[in-house]
């Protein structure tokens, strides 16, 4: 592929909204569009069909554009033809979307990625801060998702869906994206506010959420300290044991829930520094990702620069 062409299609498929960006090479997004996850799925001929039809929609709007990143929620084919387990999606499951695609618009370029995959490919490419080309991605939203750039590539496994964090067993043996996953998340704060009866202060005011969270943390609440205090703690041992296998040592944090890294990181890096070895401590770096709520759209987008 030719990089100096100017515009790409990045779509990032979400379980709420399927999300369409018109992207400059340079990472600038140009125009940008939601559809409704849900109202394709009413469609007469079912989400996949549809889903096939609103990227020609936008291929019709967008003639410029000859390469499209798809940025898929799950499990994908090692050849990235097939959607294979779509948790937020099961009409895809086993979906040659792939295929199809290219089937309809054999004109055009497809480039299908694990999201986190395409989040890490995005912060790659495109991101304010530049990378070494080896790091691990980590996303904290929903779910935990994952990947490893390694060489500037993605890192697939043997059969292409390597790098599933949120699906390592973690404390008494639960997933770990259960464990601090956002319900998981919710699920902690209402113990540390029964444990914390006379510290809720504002966390007692409002419906229980992200967004409240990482507000009453900055404001010096001491339970919504705990709860990333204990937060930190889990994803720390998590980070540990991948560090240990992958011998990886630059670790980025992208999704909603890093926007309270700041009160994730002490407990994190004391979980970090008290479990491995000054080899991999002496140059070990956790920073937020920089691309924030394009990540998706960028990361899918960015996509097109893997051939």
């Amino acid at each position: 592929m030719d990089i100096q062409e100017k515009y790409f299609l990045g779509i990032d498929v979400g379980g709420t909204y399927v999300k369409i960006g018109l992207v400059k090479s340079d990472g600038e997004i140009v125009e940008f569009h939601k559809e409704d996850t849900s109202l394709m799925k009413l469609e007469p001929e079912g989400f996949n069909e549809a889903f096939v039809k609103v990227v020609g929609k936008y291929l019709q709007k967008y003639t410029q554009v000859s390469h499209v990143g798809i940025g898929i929620p799950g499990l994908i084919s090692k050849d990235r033809n097939t959607t294979l387990e779509i948790p937020a999606i099961s009409e895809l499951n086993g979906f040659e979307l792939g295929h199809r695609l290219k089937e309809q618009y054999p004109s055009i370029v497809f480039h299908l990625e694990n999201d986190a995959n395409a989040a890490a490919v995005g912060e790659f490419h495109f991101g304010h801060e530049k990378t070494s080309g080896n790091f691990l991605f980590i996303t904290l939203g929903t779910g935990i998702g994952s990947a490893l750039i390694m060489d500037g590539e993605v890192f697939k496994g043997v059969r292409g869906n390597a790098m599933e964090m949120g699906h390592m067993l973690s404390r008494n043996n639960i997933r770990l994206e259960v464990l601090i996953g956002r319900k998981g998340i919710i699920t902690i704060m209402k113990k540390k506010m029964a444990e914390f009866p006379d510290e809720v202060g504002g966390l007692g005011t409002e419906e229980l959420g992200m967004h409240l969270l990482v507000r009453t943390a900055n404001e010096g609440n001491k339970v919504s300290l705990e709860v990333f205090k204990e937060v930190g703690e889990i994803l720390g041992e998590a980070i540990v044991s991948t560090v240990r296998i992958l011998d990886v040592n630059e670790v980025y944090f992208g999704g909603g829930i890093s926007a309270g890294l700041p009160h994730i990181l002490p407990s994190l890096e004391k979980m970090v520094k008290t479990n491995l070895t000054p080899y991999y401590t002496e140059s070990f770096s956790l920073k937020r990702a920089t691309l924030e709520n394009n990540a998706g759209t960028l990361g899918a987008a960015a996509l097109c620069f893997m051939d």
